[in-house]
């Protein structure tokens, strides 16, 4: 491929937040498809894209150029919008020092504050970065402008003074101000024998998509597409080709030139990183992690086990597979994970905070359990460590734990001050427009009547699982199609609509990631300040701050926790003493009132479906909330009617009698994703790690995998003694389960937490009821003061 010799150096993506109008992947894509060797992203004030950025600029085989707009506080006038400049990263200090830009940007300045750093932060993180000047709209641009020609020159000396690497940026988008300003720039250039360098603003990808654009920034402002005193780029504001840049600039020529010199000048990139994760503060004086984790294992397994009373011969299968696991963690390299949990969900257990028994694969490990990070007993209840944990497939174990609602915070606040402020921080997430949404915005900025505009939106399927694009809604409803080609309003509605579907509108904090780091967190991603939360929060989203190196711990808010610490509070106040860990899984009341589908207020068991599921199941033990739990979901509920049937005498049969002792609790029909696992390894000889790796190439339906997995399956069942027919059988109706297949351990603590829900709302009826009040309603009930 020949290069023509220009790259563009300023480009917004998606993540200049209803600004930018390119998806991030599109513009390697760009850049390739118009043979431009390099391309920068320069996102305003921000780095949210740098790490997605290199990686698909790599795929694309164009280098990534690290850059952001970044503002400058106005030192005469700090009130007003900072003056930006362009910051691209040369070296990996370069890129470092980025970052801390870009981060303190947001964390030294007041909440709604625009983010900007000082002349003299900016000068003290200069090392590694090449500064573009910012154009006419730059601060060099701003005085000259306004007639200051002498603090025009004084800045340019201070930003030369603290950036040798830097270049005079010139635009030729068309404005007036770009051509007022122009023979200035180029006349302080040369007096500082600073170069020029030509730049393109590029806030969409075609020329076609200028309106569109121009919806965007009205979406972003609360203004209409009529008015005339709004902001606005021009229809030059594109990603231009290399042919049309020269000929703009083709009076200075060297301009564009110096645009390939800056690119190749510039040999750095957002890497990624192995896990990094903090030593824990609870590693025991003289002893490693793994003989911490060993030793705390031990000790409370034997806890646990003395809990239950249990005999020595009773113990002996928990010691063993505590040990199993206890050398697959290590080998691993995880114990410092099971450490860092076990001590944030140990100290809320010991503040009283409400701390759900599991959720998730996790509630497989007896080393969870031992560690009080679950409560709930894997052996008892046939849990699978292999589901959570496998050594054949490295990847980070991930225990999401659910905390009461209103003391979430304290948790989090006990680990920022264990491990430090600025070592703990939330993750961002970013809102997009969907097709409802973006033909509602963009209904009104094209001042549309509102009821015509609602209709189109209606036609729209809501469907928040698996949101549908406004193409795939034109495509299947012939409504649209009918009102887009009889209404000119509504084709410009929805054409704009599709451009700008799927961009990113506006920033938050992730529910419930928090990451903790083994070192400042600016020397690893760049931070954020979200104005509603004290916490820093981080610039890569959660799938990219995972591949920076940082490891994420799920603090859920449950509301449901809070619900039975209050009902437990009430009771206690009037002397009885209930212990949730303790309670009896037999009642006989808890399931005649489940079994009527009178289950209001259940957790989980609340919605219609779950009734009449119950009621036709009519359960009579905890296995059978399990199974429900699993079974009452899109594909496996179509089992519900055989499994109550079966369960109330109907014959049954599993695929094969070596089987029986896998399906007999569930009737013979496949319920949990560790059924597929333990089939393969009775009828296959797989292990429980290779047999998770099957079930997880199953979900995947990858042609290739599928393949080579059913060719192991069958060999491997017909050297047990199978029949060929048997094995593709069986492998076919594990395949057919893949899609839906739920995991039990998930489904068992769940099960756990309805089944509290459902005793205290059987036993004790006007204590759940008031719990489920507010505070100040149910102490008012209770005349009891009930405080934190």
């Amino acid at each position: 491929m020949s290069y023509q010799k220009f790259v563009h150096l300023r480009v917004h993506s998606a993540y200049s937040l209803s600004e930018g109008a390119i998806k991030v992947d599109k513009i390697p894509a760009l850049a390739r498809e118009m043979g431009m060797p390099a391309v920068a992203i320069t996102d305003t004030s921000n780095l949210f894209g740098a790490l997605e950025f290199s990686q698909y600029c790599v795929g694309k085989g164009v280098q990534p150029v690290i850059g952001c707009q970044l503002g400058i506080t106005r030192k005469a006038a700090p009130l007003l919008a900072p003056d930006y400049v362009v910051l691209l990263a040369q070296t990996p200090a370069g890129f470092a020092n980025l970052q801390k830009l870009s981060s303190l940007s947001f964390l030294a300045n007041d909440p709604g504050a625009k983010a900007q750093v000082s002349m003299e932060v900016l000068g003290a993180h200069a090392e590694g970065i090449f500064l573009l000047t910012g154009g006419a709209q730059g601060p060099v641009g701003r005085l000259l402008a306004e007639a200051q020609w002498g603090e025009a020159q004084a800045y340019l000396a201070q930003l030369r003074e603290a950036f040798p690497n830097m270049a005079m940026e010139l635009q030729r988008h068309g404005t007036r101000l770009e051509e007022a300003v122009e023979p200035g720039l180029i006349t302080l250039a040369d007096e500082r024998g600073i170069p020029l360098v030509a730049t393109n603003e590029c806030f969409f990808a075609t020329r076609g998509m200028y309106e569109a654009h121009d919806a965007l920034l009205c979406i972003a402002e609360g203004r209409v597409l009529a008015e005339q005193d709004r902001r606005r780029v021009t229809p030059e504001h594109w990603f231009k080709p290399a042919a049309d840049m020269r000929a703009l600039f083709k009076d200075l020529p060297e301009a564009c030139d110096n645009t390939i010199a800056i690119a190749q000048s510039c040999a750095a990139m957002a890497e990624t990183s192995k896990p990094l994760l903090p030593t824990c503060p609870k590693v025991r004086a003289g002893a490693t992690e793994a003989e911490t984790i060993r030793a705390m294992a031990a000790e409370g397994l034997e806890a646990r086990l003395d809990a239950l009373k249990l005999e020595e011969a009773e113990r002996l299968p928990y010691r063993e597979r505590l040990e199993f696991e206890l050398g697959v963690i290590i080998q691993m390299g995880f114990p410092g994970y099971f450490l860092i949990v076990a001590d944030f969900i140990q100290w809320a257990k010991g503040s009283k905070i409400p701390v759900g028994p599991g959720r998730g694969s996790g509630a497989g490990s007896v080393v969870a359990w031992a560690l009080l990070i679950t409560d709930l007993d894997p052996i008892r209840f046939g849990l699978l460590f292999e589901r959570f944990l496998n050594p054949e497939r490295v990847s980070m174990p991930d225990f999401d734990i659910d905390f009461c609602q209103e003391r979430r915070d304290e948790v989090i606040a006990y680990v920022t001050r264990e491990y430090g402020k600025d070592r703990v921080a939330q993750i961002i997430t970013f809102g997009k427009l969907q097709a409802r949404a973006a033909v509602r915005d963009v209904g009104r900025v094209l001042g549309l009547p509102y009821g015509q505009v609602n209709k189109v939106a209606e036609l729209i399927p809501n469907n928040p699982a698996k949101p549908v694009t406004l193409q795939q809604a034109i495509d299947g409803e012939p409504k649209l199609l009918e009102m887009r080609a009889q209404d000119e309003g509504l084709r410009r509605l929805m054409e704009i609509a599709l451009q700008l579907e799927g961009l990113y509108r506006h920033a938050s904090t992730h529910a419930a990631g928090v990451v903790i780091g083994d070192r400042p967190l600016d020397q690893l991603v760049p931070l954020y300040k979200d104005p509603r939360s004290d916490l820093l929060v981080t610039q890569y989203s959660m799938k990219y701050v995972e591949q920076a190196g940082l490891v994420k711990f799920d603090f859920l808010g449950l509301t449901t926790l809070t619900v039975l610490d209050r009902a437990i509070k009430f009771l206690a106040a009037q002397g009885i003493e209930l212990d949730l860990a303790a309670l009896p899984l037999d009642d006989a009341k808890t399931y005649e009132m489940i079994s009527r589908g009178d289950t209001g207020g259940v957790f989980t068991f609340e919605t219609q479906g779950y009734r009449a599921a119950l009621l036709q199941m009519r359960p009579d033990k905890f296995e059978d909330l399990v199974a429900i739990q699993a079974l009452n979901r899109p594909g496996p509920m179509a089992n519900i009617p055989d499994y109550c049937a079966r369960k109330r005498g109907a014959a049954w049969a599993s695929p094969h009698p070596a089987l029986d002792g896998i399906l007999s609790e569930t009737f013979g029909i496949m319920v949990y994703q560790e059924q597929v696992m333990q089939i393969a390894q009775v009828m296959a000889g797989y292990s429980l790690a290779g047999a998770d790796l099957l079930r997880r190439a199953m979900g995947k339906k990858i042609r290739a995998e599928m393949d080579a997995q059913r060719k192991n399956f069958t060999e491997g069942a017909i050297a047990k003694g199978f029949s060929p027919e048997k094995a593709e059988e069986v492998f076919d109706l594990m395949a057919k389960f893949a899609d839906y297949g739920f995991n039990k351990s998930h489904a068992a603590a769940y099960a756990l937490v309805s089944y509290q829900t459902a005793y205290l709302r059987a036993n004790h009826p006007v204590a759940f009821l008031a719990a489920s009040m507010s505070l100040a309603q149910a102490g008012e009930f209770f005349g009891v003061g009930l405080g934190e």
